[in-house]
Parts: structure tokens; sequence; C-alpha cells
């Protein structure tokens, strides 16, 4: 059985800094399994409200260096560890959060590296298996060089995760078989910039996978002023895939049902 939980679905930095939408990341749980993908700020008060126990996480994956995808994940380290009273649990992140970049220091401190069992560094096409489920690094194009998406091969379901990217064949290519697809898209329309990708780019994306499920969410503030939920109805009669727009707090259970939390209103 498996079961994901958004934590958040900012996108741009005018939406994290203004917490128009949270930013705490992505919670893939996979039987006894759980995966925190891009803890942002307020990774640990989104798991909280949420019902989600960050010490019982297995691993913690960082797709790139930019801060709505990886601020928390020291915080979330020393809570999956409590503190390093116990050595354990996996971080998966790509060169950029583990090794620095010529505008960044790592982001992983070297204590925090000391309380965890194993650091991998994720470059593009790197497989990692976590028991059951292996996890394979996809390509992805955008301002971080090093920068990857994450899909996950569970027993009975196959979850992708673009991460930020621009369309390319490649990505295309990579995705096929997915059953559940979760597009980061900040954009409407055609107005993707700074490599990421719009609706434009979801229609092509989701057209071309035949996912079983697409999940828009990682939201700029132009989306969120065009209704994310309108966008995703608009997929759906696009492509004839069953299209939902992610809001916080919505936890699906694939194949199963769909919970969904209160929506905050947007000003």
């Amino acid at each position: 059985m498996a079961r994901i939980i958004f934590l958040g679905t900012a996108g741009s930095s005018a939406v994290v800094s203004k917490q128009l939408r949270s930013s705490g990341g992505i919670i893939l749980q996979v039987g006894d399994l759980q995966f925190h993908i891009d803890p942002g700020p307020g990774a640990l008060n989104k798991a909280k409200e949420y019902g989600i126990n960050v010490h019982n996480t297995t691993a913690v994956l960082v797709s790139h260096n930019h801060v709505n995808h990886c601020n928390d994940l020291n915080a979330v380290v020393d809570a999956m560890t409590h503190g390093g009273i116990e050595h354990r649990g996996i971080v998966m992140a790509s060169k950029s959060v583990l090794q620095g970049s010529d505008k960044h220091h790592p982001f992983l401190t070297k204590y925090h590296q000391g309380l965890v069992e194993k650091i991998i560094p994720v470059e593009k096409n790197h497989k990692i298996g976590v028991e059951l489920v292996e996890i394979h690094a996809l390509s992805a194009e955008h301002t971080d060089s090093s920068a990857v998406g994450f899909k996950f091969f569970c027993p009975k379901l196959t979850v992708a995760y673009t991460g930020d990217t621009q369309l390319t064949p490649k990505l295309l290519e990579e995705l096929m078989g997915t059953d559940l697809l979760i597009l980061n898209v900040p954009y409407p329309a055609e107005s993707g910039t700074g490599m990421n990708l719009d609706i434009n780019a979801a229609v092509q994306i989701i057209s071309h996978v035949k996912p079983k499920m697409a999940i828009l969410t990682h939201f700029g503030l132009q989306m969120l002023k065009v209704d994310p939920i309108l966008q995703a109805r608009e997929i759906q009669r696009a492509t004839g895939i069953q299209t939902i727009a992610a809001h916080d707090g919505l936890s699906i259970s694939p194949g199963g049902t769909v919970y969904h939390s209160p929506v905050k209103g947007f000003d």
C-alpha cells in the first residue's frame, strides 16, 4: 500500500516567502518505508500538522540546491535521527546539495552528515535500491546543472517526480511506464521561464507518458492567480488523463482514496 502526502505546493520564491502555499516537500510511504522529497521551509511544522512522524523517515531525497527544495534538510535529518541518538537513515541528493557549487556551500552540514547511515550523491541515470523500492534519478535541465528528478519503482506502483526542469526528449523517454506522475509546474499557459515547466509542457508530457494519474504541484504566483484546479481540469480535457492540482495536505493512496484537507484562501 502506497500513500503520498503533500507537505507543501509552493513553487516560486514569492509564494514561498509569503507562504501563500506551504513548502515542506512531499512524503511517499510504501509499506514501512517513508521517503521525504525536497524538504523546503516548514517541513517539520507541516509534517506534524498532517500527521507524519519524521522519525520514521527512511530516506530524504533532494533534487537540487534551491532553498525551496532543501532549506530544512538538516532539520529533517536531526528529527529522523533524534539528534544523532540513532545513527540511521539515508540522504540522497544532487551533488550541488552535498558538495556545493560555485554559488552555494553544501547544504548538509558536516555535523548532520555524521548522523545518518548513508549519504549518496545522486547523478542523472543513478539507480539506488532501498529494500523493495528501486529509485532512478531522472534527467533534469534546470538552472542548477546537477538537478535531478526521481522515479520510484515500488512493488505495485511506479511514481515519478520531475523536480524542477524544462521539457526535454530525454525526460519524456525516462518517464515512460509511470503510473503516478508528479509534475512541478510553476507557470500557466506557455509562460515558463528559468528552465521550468508550464501548462503547455505539462500537456505534452502527460499526453506522451499516459500515466494513470497526473498531479500538478510547485505553483508560482501566476499559477495561483489563474487557479491550479482550473488548469488541471483543462489538462484532463486535453489529454483524457485524470489530472489533479495538489494543495497543501493532499493525501493520495493510488488505486484507493484521495483525502483532501481544507484549502487555504489566496489573497
